[in-house]
């Protein structure tokens, strides 16, 4: 074996093509050898996992990461967790990564392998939070429950997170993984509520903007990464008004508050504004963090979990250090409705988001809007 894996490694940089590589590798694990995928995978980011990552490296290590992660089988589990623990490659964007594979095609009895041996805590705390998505109930799974009960990871960014699924995340929109890719549903474009009219009699209250960096950057969670990992761009922002605005005027306050996404509506580009759930809204939010935008990964889904609760809370104007269900029941207490229009702003390819919440009281508007291209 040590013969054949040395061959791989170097020729590696000559190869056109790598399927016959993915082949060999995979005839290896279908015959119950999962040790050979993973130890080419150790001995290949040995040689070649350093600098600019050819493009042959790239290939075959997603590959036999998928080959392991999603084959199901405790070896199998095992192996991969070996690949992604060793010192050659481990990284905390590969544990999320990790995490994700392995929660979508195992089940959680296999997995629990990851919280006895050999696993990072940024990967575990991952994957805990990757089965609570698909309904796993942690808290009562032989070989996770101590882990994830335990107060010692409370510190981590993850452990804010509760550990059931709320009402609201029951419709995320989980990948789906195997040896030859990905997929996933995209839940953005025309909301299926109804339609609210700008209605042209109504005056609407002065507004101020409140907006600050803080703000800003916390409602924008969700969304960041189509701005920092591809060509995606941002407005969030925040407006206190001088009376109490009617849901059914959001509309009319959009156009109002100068917001750069909306600029150049009127008469020949008209504003869509409708009533959303909140389950909606949260729907949106993690499939922008989790999947990412036109030109990135995302999060996947523990870290988009997080995310897209960070932004609803956010926009609810959730005070700073709120715990999650305090956070939960002041966006309950919102009015949320999504937006849309045709405009410049606005790249019209896939990635458009338009977020408007009202808050109880009705003076505070919190607006985000979103979009990428590639």
């Amino acid at each position: 074996m040590a013969d054949q894996i040395q061959k791989i490694v170097t020729g590696l940089p000559d190869l056109k093509d790598v399927t016959g590589v993915w082949a060999v590798a995979d005839s290896r694990v279908a015959q119950g050898d999962a040790a050979f995928a993973a130890d080419l995978g150790i001995a290949l980011a040995r040689t070649h996992g350093t600098g600019g990552q050819m493009w042959q490296y790239r290939s075959v290590f997603d590959h036999l990461l998928r080959l392991l992660a999603t084959t199901t089988g405790p070896e199998n589990v095992a192996q991969a967790l070996r690949l992604v623990s060793s010192a050659e490659v481990a990284s905390t964007k590969l544990d999320r990564y990790t995490a994700s594979l392995l929660a979508s095609s195992h089940e959680a009895t296999d997995l629990a392998v990851a919280f006895t041996g050999r696993a990072s805590e940024e990967l575990r705390a991952c994957l805990v939070h990757e089965l609570v998505l698909r309904g796993v109930v942690v808290e009562e799974m032989p070989g996770i429950a101590g882990w994830a009960t335990s107060p010692h990871w409370s510190h981590h960014p993850l452990g804010w997170l509760p550990l059931t699924l709320s009402d609201m995340e029951r419709s995320a929109d989980l990948p789906s993984y195997s040896i030859r890719g990905s997929g996933h549903s995209m839940p953005y474009g025309p909301s299926e509520s109804r339609e609210l009219a700008v209605i042209t009699s109504a005056r609407v209250p002065s507004a101020e903007e409140t907006t600050t960096q803080a703000s800003a950057t916390a409602m924008a969670k969700a969304v960041a990464n189509w701005a920092e990992e591809s060509n995606g761009r941002i407005e969030a922002r925040v407006f206190d008004f001088a009376e109490p605005v009617d849901a059914q005027l959001v509309p009319n306050a959009l156009l109002t508050l100068g917001l750069e996404c909306l600029g150049g509506v009127g008469k020949k580009t008209a504003l869509s504004v409708a009533g959303l759930p909140l389950a909606q809204a949260w729907r949106v939010l993690f499939a922008a963090a989790s999947t990412g935008g036109a030109y990135n990964s995302g999060s996947y889904g523990a870290y988009g979990r997080l995310a897209a609760w960070q932004s609803l809370a956010a926009l609810a104007g959730s005070p700073e250090g709120a715990t999650a269900g305090e956070a939960e029941a002041g966006v309950r207490d919102c009015v949320w409705h999504g937006f849309g229009a045709d405009t410049k702003w606005f790249e019209q390819v896939a990635w458009d988001i338009g977020l408007a919440a009202l808050a109880p009281g009705r003076r505070r508007l919190a607006v985000l809007a979103a979009t990428d291209t590639d």
